[in-house]
């Protein structure tokens, strides 16, 4: 079956305040204390309904960001949002199974600033400039670090089918006899010998053949690993970037106070 991958896209940010999880649900969710109570009561907010392990890592992810928000003392209403933030970012990592790390983390900032700055009805002033920081750090430190890891459980893994059709080859399931072959017997040449040289004439045009399918072979299966190799580079390189950005982001913001 043939499925089309889904090229990734940039997302529009909007305002996520009480869009997944209502004032009842952070009601509920405050009053469950244990794990396995809060992991019960997210799976029935969110519906997840998912097979492991799939199911298992995104209540994780949904139960530390709410020991997250605790721990920061945030409000219901900031809860609920980071929560809804959060599950935004994650179904932009697995729309596609495609690096799209760029996206992902430029929608991350994105909607962190659309709850930021007061400009109804484009965005609300739910987290100054400090939570915000503290927002980005940990959606980084948790989910972006492990960007990979959350893309490769939950997305399909893409294979490459690769078909090579060469022209002016004659196919080995035509007649295993080449035309070139295919010849009038010669006056004075027994049956024998013109089977033998009629047979000589298909190995050499079948062995070369073979060699040039595998000559060719080898080249794109080096040039896929090259190209491969040069994707990973990138995808380490725009992570480390984002790092650099973050951590000189901080010092700067401690070297003011």
């Amino acid at each position: 079956m043939d499925l089309k991958i889904k090229m990734p896209q940039a997302r529009k940010a909007n305002v996520m305040l009480w869009t997944d999880v209502s004032y009842h649900d952070m009601e509920e969710i405050d009053n469950m204390q244990s794990i396995p109570e809060l992991e019960s009561t997210l799976c029935s907010v969110f519906q997840i309904d998912l097979p492991e392990p799939k199911r298992g890592v995104l209540l994780e992810l949904y139960v530390q960001t709410v020991l997250f928000c605790r721990e920061c003392n945030f409000k219901q209403e900031q809860t609920s949002a980071i929560l809804s933030i959060m599950k935004s970012i994650h179904e932009t990592n697995v729309e596609t199974p495609l690096n799209n790390i760029e996206q992902c983390f430029k929608y991350c900032k994105e909607l962190l600033l659309c709850h930021s700055v007061r400009r109804p009805p484009f965005s609300i002033n739910l987290f100054n400039s400090e939570e915000a920081n503290c927002i980005l750090k940990y959606i980084h430190n948790n989910y972006m670090r492990h960007y990979k890891l959350y893309k490769y459980i939950f997305t399909s893994q893409v294979k490459l089918d690769l078909s090579l059709t060469y022209s002016g080859i004659p196919d080995q399931e035509d007649s295993s006899v080449p035309e070139e072959a295919q010849v009038l017997p010669k006056k004075g040449q027994s049956p024998e010998t013109q089977e033998t040289s009629i047979t000589e004439q298909c190995e050499t045009t079948l062995g070369s053949t073979s060699q040039l399918k595998t000559l060719i072979e080898k080249e794109v299966r080096e040039q896929m690993m090259l190209v491969s190799g040069q994707l990973d580079q990138r995808m380490n390189e725009i992570a480390d970037q984002h790092i650099s950005v973050l951590y000189s982001s901080q010092t700067n913001q401690k070297a003011k106070k």
